[in-house]
């Protein structure tokens, strides 16, 4: 049977998110970058014990990877998070009402830009998330919601005017149903992003290869990422 607190876990992170994202984003908040890092933080801290508080398909991809949950769970967390990011875009949207927005088209050498940034930046997350929150040798920290919100935050600040900052197909796939990413470039974000959290993932292996784990196919998703124990062993 399926954990369906997980899924509505996942629901909910994903849609405060991109709520906030977009909120901060649309009304310019000098801050944004902190606002987002923020809200993840406390969102995988009420969370994590749960669901395992992903709210990002990329970071559902290495989890998935490292072998820490099934197939059929990581593919529902995904579309709820896809669906959780497209309500909090259009939430924000309504919240703001900031008329017209230039959704962000990269083109030429600003392609290869995003591709790097988005890529390098999601991997670091994925990499943060991978070591901090399923690592065999970090069981029970306490610190984990921080690390991960703050890699957010930073690298909304160091390339978010580069990429758009995204690092989570989600939140590119509800930014382009916000108008705030052309749905033409919508590929820049999906492949970079699932692309850096998939090497992540294969270097996590690499560096932990005592750590490697092979998920039950009714394995509860929660034992993903966060402090709390196991559901089934």
């Amino acid at each position: 049977m399926r954990n369906y607190s997980s899924y509505a876990t996942e629901f909910i992170g994903t849609f405060f998110l991109v709520l906030t994202i977009g909120c901060t984003v649309l009304a310019k908040a000098p801050m944004a970058p902190l606002a987002i890092g923020a809200e993840l933080m406390v969102m995988i801290f009420a969370g994590g014990h749960i669901s395992g508080a992903h709210y990002n398909p990329a970071v559902t991809l290495a989890v998935f990877l490292r072998g820490k949950i099934g197939a059929v769970d990581a593919a529902a967390y995904a579309v709820v998070q896809v669906v959780g990011g497209i309500l909090g875009a259009l939430t924000a949207k309504y919240l703001v009402n900031p008329g017209h927005v230039a959704a962000l088209s990269p083109s030429g050498r600003a392609i290869g830009v995003a591709l790097v940034a988005e890529g390098l930046f999601t991997f670091a997350l994925a990499y943060v998330v991978l070591n901090v929150a399923t690592s065999r040798d970090q069981a029970g920290n306490g610190f984990f919601g921080l690390a991960i919100g703050f890699t957010v935050a930073a690298g909304a600040f160091a390339v978010g005017g580069l990429s758009g900052g995204a690092f989570n197909p989600a939140v590119a796939v509800a930014a382009a149903s916000g108008g705030l990413f052309a749905w033409s470039k919508i590929w820049i974000w999906l492949l970079a992003d699932l692309a850096g959290a998939a090497v992540a993932a294969a270097v996590f292996l690499l560096l932990n290869p005592e750590d490697r784990a092979v998920a039950e196919p009714a394995e509860a998703s929660r034992e993903a990422v966060g402090p709390a124990e196991p559901a089934a062993t």
